[in-house]
């Protein structure tokens, strides 16, 4: 009896439209909590949450990307181009984030507004979903212990982890991966 996640099964595994289906509906679930923080227990996001929503879309979108046609490989490669820097995007904001919240300093702060580029200014064109009007430093939410970036740090690496699994997996030969 063979497993279901058995190397050779995980070889085929980006081949499919269901897994970056998953993919993109976590990105969805990430973002549908936070927008449940925002506007129903209104906590308000700050300059890095708001870079961290994005890089969440951007996985969000790999997921999309990938699910349109899993058979074509340009249209994977971009796929997993984009899943990749949406999660090492993600993970590095989620730390720094972390880092203005462990040890806040008047010295060291987020800015106020989001640096997005003139020809889209995202927090004035969606304004419930970018604008930011929180501080970075300020733990406002803790589960089990941990902040909001903390969790999006687990998130992201997690991620990151399946990533290199499944590109891993999906470069290697059939033999290299049933040994």
């Amino acid at each position: 009896m063979t497993s279901n996640f058995s190397p050779s099964n995980l070889k085929n595994l980006s081949l499919q439209r269901w897994p970056w289906l998953l993919l993109g509906t976590s990105a969805l679930v990430l973002e549908l909590c936070a927008l449940y923080f925002q506007h129903v227990m209104k906590l308000e996001p700050c300059v890095m949450c708001v870079y961290e929503r994005l890089a969440t879309m951007a996985i969000l979108t790999a997921g999309l990307i990938g699910a349109s046609a899993p058979q074509n490989i340009l249209v994977r490669l971009t796929a997993f181009s984009v899943w990749a820097v949406g999660a090492i995007w993600g993970i590095l904001l989620a730390i720094e984030h972390t880092g203005y919240q462990i040890n806040p300093s008047p010295f060291e702060t987020c800015d106020f507004l989001p640096n997005f580029p003139e020809w889209l200014p995202l927090h004035e064109l969606v304004p419930w979903l970018f604008n930011p009007t929180g501080d970075c430093a300020e733990i406002a939410w803790q589960f089990i212990g941990y902040s909001m970036p903390q969790w999006l740090i687990v998130s992201f690496a997690i991620y990151i982890l399946i990533f290199f699994v499944v590109i891993t997996t999906a470069v290697l030969p059939a033999k290299a991966i049933s040994k």
